[in-house]
Order: C-alpha cells, then sequence, then structure tokens
C-alpha cells in the first residue's frame, strides 16, 4: 500500500508554486544529510525522544548526523514541511542508509533485532 498525495491536477494553478516551495529549504537540508551520511536524525528541542534515539546510536558507537528544528514553541510550521515530505508524523526521524525507519521506538526495536547492524553493514 503507497501512501496517498494530492494529485497535482487537483491543486488550483494559482497555488501550485506555493505548495512546492513552502519550506524547501528545510527538505532541502534534511535530504542532503541523508545523501552525505549513513544515519541521519532529525528532532526539536525539548522532545525526549530525538535525545532517546541518539543515546541508542551513540551507546553502540554509530556515527550519525543530529539535526534539531526549533522546539514545542518554536519551529512547528517549519517542521510541517518535514512531515508532508515524509509522511512520518512524530519526531524524530531516522534515516538509515537513505531510508526513513521510523522515529525512536522504531529505531530501538530494529536494533534489537539485529536489523540495524546489517543495514549498516
Amino acid at each position: 500500500m503507497s501512501r496517498q498525495i494530492l494529485d497535482e491536477s487537483r491543486i488550483h494553478p494559482a497555488v501550485r508554486d506555493k505548495v512546492a516551495s513552502l519550506h524547501a529549504d528545510i527538505v532541502k537540508e534534511v535530504q542532503d544529510a541523508v545523501a552525505a551520511n549513513a544515519v541521519v536524525v532529525v528532532g526539536m528541542r525539548q522532545n525526549l525522544m530525538p535525545k532517546h534515539a541518539r543515546k541508542i546510536l551513540d551507546l553502540n558507537n554509530v556515527a550519525y548526523k543530529y539535526l534539531e528544528y526549533g522546539s514545542y514553541f518554536s519551529g512547528w510550521r517549519r517542521r510541517n514541511a518535514l512531515k508532508m515530505w515524509t509522511g512520518w508524523p512524530t519526531f524524530p526521524m531516522v534515516f538509515v542508509k537513505g531510508v526513513l525507519v521510523g522515529g525512536a521506538a522504531d529505531l530501538a526495536r530494529l536494533h534489537a533485532n539485529g536489523e540495524l547492524a546489517k543495514l549498516l553493514a
């Protein structure tokens, strides 16, 4: 099953550019980091789950790039662009070898069952 995305023909031509370019800088920054690093964690201040994901990686000596965007009190509009791009609703967003693997709990499961090591090999 694939995630449904509103077809461009259902977006009025007068707003297509706005939709396509809204906070494109944050998406590009994450795309560039994902292309350049084996593991990327995208998070926000005051959220314990990005810290949890980073701790899992730190304890296992896995190098990663961490990108932090705002907090519960700021940056939510920019972070929405990442949610729309990935379809992932929460932070952190963890990418391994260019693939979104989910959040901290998903990373913990991958580590526990040995899949993280396989993905990084």
